[in-house]
């Protein structure tokens, strides 16, 4: 008999309309889940049960109109919440509350899903695995000796491990595909504009991206239809048509032409990894997809081109963080400059000062020039690198990380090395346009495998179309870890 908590929303969401199950049920067996695991996976950061069973309660008794009505979900804990603890697992902001909704938050209350809580994460954002949290690290599901990945590590490990049944994360540089990858789930980062950033408390602004967690590729279809479109409160929001992204659900990549970066293809991949993706190009190749082997020449300069963007935004948005507003305030300081210097110190981590330090050195006069706007026109032939090659290939094929998930305090000290995990998904971010994470396999450690598929901007039809094809053809996301 299936456990209720291995079902992927769209399995859950038929049982719900056929009334054999009511969402008060599965909400109850949810949390049930979140207090049995969540102590040793520590994946959650804050439960509202009341209020989740009240909406449970509530939808009881009411027609389910949306297609995903009656289920719960799970927020990253940098996305506001009205009313609720909203800290992005940072000493400086815990306590704080917003006044607001964030506009996903809007969208998936007015389509009848139940948000449960909010999920770990690196603090700020900052990380790739999880480990920089206030609230201590979140492990992997499949072995909690391993990081989850990062950000986005508490959205991935609650819905790989059934304390939830989707989820959304935030992704600036991988945040949500690397931990998709590392917990042998699905994770989708959306084109930039395509969902709206109002309410998602910013890293780097020009970066972060909304998107699902889910157990398979229909379920990141489905919510990536209820969070997409237009928002008048977000001026990055681009004003355009959300398709109905099911529509591209169906199992045939005959024609479709597929693109192979070499510049993914490097020393330092994993052999288990290598091999995993490679056997995935050759199923989409027998399936019938064109298989064309592809340039993508700036990719070597994308993680330094990113760290370089990326905390010079997030050294601007953390200035807001001094303790005179909101948030943590350090006891007794002497005057406001030793109150400031008092309340950054103690309430930011130590990859949050490393990130600062560094975005405000790279923006200081007499360094903009050298490095921050350098990096800009990088960053401009990064995206003309992937603007030539879609007018080859519908989309591109490459690992999500180059490795499967390393033990705890394995690289923590050694920031460069950390950074380095994201070496494949920084790409899209840089060049704004929508890339996917889905299982592939796992390696002889038993940790799962990630396929990243990338699209041109606002072609995440093509990404779905060829990703569920896969996954219908294999059954690497059916896999669960035993815990």
């Amino acid at each position: 008999m299936e456990n209720l908590y291995d079902l992927p929303a769209n399995r859950l969401a038929e049982k719900l309309k056929s009334k054999t199950l009511k969402p008060s049920h599965v909400v109850e067996k949810i949390i049930q889940r979140i207090k049995e695991l969540n102590g040793r996976i520590n994946s959650f950061v804050f439960i509202d049960e009341p209020q989740a069973l009240k909406a449970a309660k509530a939808a009881d008794g009411s027609d389910l109109k949306g297609d995903l009505s009656g289920i719960p979900i799970a927020v990253k804990d940098n996305i506001c919440v009205k009313g609720q603890d909203t800290t992005c697992s940072s000493r400086i902001l815990k306590g704080f509350r917003p006044p607001y909704d964030a506009t996903v938050i809007k969208k998936i209350r007015e389509n009848g899903l139940i948000l449960v809580g909010k999920t770990n994460m690196d603090e700020f954002a900052f990380g790739s695995s999880c480990e920089t949290s206030c609230y201590g690290p979140t492990k992997n599901p499949w072995d909690p000796d391993r990081i989850p990945g990062g950000s986005s590590g508490g959205s991935a490990a609650a819905v790989a491990s059934g304390q939830i049944v989707m989820a959304i994360g935030s992704d600036t540089g991988g945040s949500i595909r690397q931990p998709a990858a590392m917990c042998g789930v699905v994770g989708m980062k959306p084109t930039y504009g395509l969902v709206s950033r109002y309410g998602l408390i910013a890293f780097a602004s020009s970066l972060d991206q909304i998107g699902p967690i889910t157990k398979d590729v229909t379920d990141a279809a489905a919510l990536l239809g209820v969070i997409a479109g237009h928002d008048e409160m977000d001026s990055t929001s681009a004003d355009i048509e959300t398709p109905d992204y099911r529509k591209s659900l169906v199992n045939d990549v005959k024609g479709l032409k597929i693109g192979i970066p070499k510049e993914y293809f490097i020393e330092g991949i994993e052999p288990d990894v290598l091999k995993a993706v490679k056997e995935a190009i050759e199923l989409l190749k027998k399936m019938g997809a064109q298989i064309k082997e592809i340039s993508l020449p700036h990719t070597e300069y994308a993680v330094s081109t990113y760290y370089i963007i990326a905390p010079a935004e997030a050294s601007s948005n953390l200035a807001r963080f001094d303790g005179v507003q909101y948030g943590f305030r350090a006891p007794h300081p002497k005057d406001i400059i030793d109150m400031y210097t008092k309340t950054r110190s103690q309430g930011f981590g130590e990859e949050a000062k490393r990130r600062i330090l560094l975005g405000t050195y790279v923006l200081s006069s007499g360094y903009y020039e050298a490095y921050y706007l350098k990096a800009l026109k990088v960053r401009t032939k990064i995206r003309v690198d992937f603007t030539r090659a879609f007018k080859e290939v519908d989309c591109i094929v490459t690992p999500t990380s180059p490795t499967t998930a390393f033990k705890i305090g394995e690289r923590i000290d050694d920031p460069l090395s950390m950074y380095l995990s994201d070496i494949f998904t920084i790409p899209a971010n840089l060049a704004g346009i929508p890339a996917i994470s889905i299982p592939c396999g796992f390696d002889g450690k038993g940790l799962p495998i990630g396929l990243q598929i990338i699209a041109d901007a606002f072609k995440e039809e093509n990404i779905f179309t060829a990703a569920y094809a896969y996954e219908q053809n294999t059954d690497w996301h059916s896999k669960r870890p035993g815990i």
